[in-house]
């Protein structure tokens, strides 16, 4: 595996066939282990970067204590079929310092995450749009955990002519069923108890949903489990259409994802399921 921290050494770099980019933030964890082993039978050639990118974050504390452990990474991917290893600073990706011109999520980016999180979108596409620009990648892989960012960014290839296959890659999940997360580690042995309200609640819904009822008894079956959970302080359990991130309408039937984000002690979850409703 070779390891580079500059675009320019990344560049200089042999491509060897087909190209697959997986892109991280670090702190891995089998989820991320398990795009890379996609990426490694689909393409000849894998490439995962590992960059914290600061213009997601619209809370510098959380940018702070988002973990880092680079040497960890390392020796994770060592075994995992990555070629070649992007491990910039701040500056080799955005060198004139905070960019000028940046991707904007547009509607996508004010709902759901987007609302909790102003300009999180914004901030994702941006360096998204910048690795694959860098990486030269024909597929790029991300986690169906974050389901609104994989529309997002599918949208944003799609609408800005991008030569890049987006593909996701199914949740990772504990024994327990909780959503592998880098943030889980911040999560105490109680809240991760707690935390698997998300689960039992995103389960319920798809289990109503399967049945043929309606939106609104779908969201019901989930609502009333996070309702009763303790510990568990709820942002969102919504239903997004799969195309756009939009909330759906009472009497929409077809493929959704239901969706929910909320916060467990001191750390923010998300999780979702790709469900069909009314039919």
């Amino acid at each position: 595996m070779d390891i580079v921290t500059t675009s320019a050494d990344l560049a200089a770099l042999p491509r060897v066939g087909t190209r697959a980019v997986v892109m991280t933030m670090g702190a891995l964890h089998e989820g991320h282990l398990a795009l890379t082993r996609r990426a490694a039978e689909l393409a000849d050639q894998v490439v995962v970067t590992i960059f914290v990118n600061p213009l997601q974050f619209n809370d510098p504390a959380d940018l702070e204590k988002y973990p880092r452990d680079v040497e960890r990474d390392v020796a994770l991917l060592s075994d995992a079929g990555v070629d070649v290893l992007y491990v910039p600073d701040v500056e080799d990706v955005y060198p004139g310092g905070t960019p000028i011109v940046t991707v904007s999520a547009g509607p996508l980016g004010a709902v759901f995450e987007g609302e909790y999180r102003p300009g999180h979108f914004d901030g994702v596409l941006t360096v998204v749009l910048k690795l694959m620009n860098l990486t030269g990648p024909d597929v790029a892989l991300f986690g169906q955990k974050d389901a609104q960012q994989l529309i997002a960014i599918r949208t944003m290839v799609r609408d800005l002519n991008v030569p890049v296959e987006v593909l996701g890659v199914p949740t990772v999940r504990g024994v327990d069923g909780l959503a592998l997360s880098s943030r889980n580690q911040h999560l105490s042995e109680a809240d991760h108890v707690n935390a698997l309200a998300l689960i039992k609640a995103l389960k319920a819904a798809d289990a109503v949903a399967t049945s043929g009822a309606d939106v609104p008894a779908t969201l019901a079956a989930g609502l009333e489990i996070l309702a009763n959970a303790p510990g568990v302080h709820l942002d969102y359990f919504a239903a997004l259409d799969p195309g756009s991130a939009q909330p759906v309408p009472s009497d929409y039937r077809g493929e959704v994802v239901i969706a929910v984000a909320a916060r467990v002690g001191s750390t923010r979850l998300i999780d979702n399921v790709t469900t069909r409703i009314g039919v």
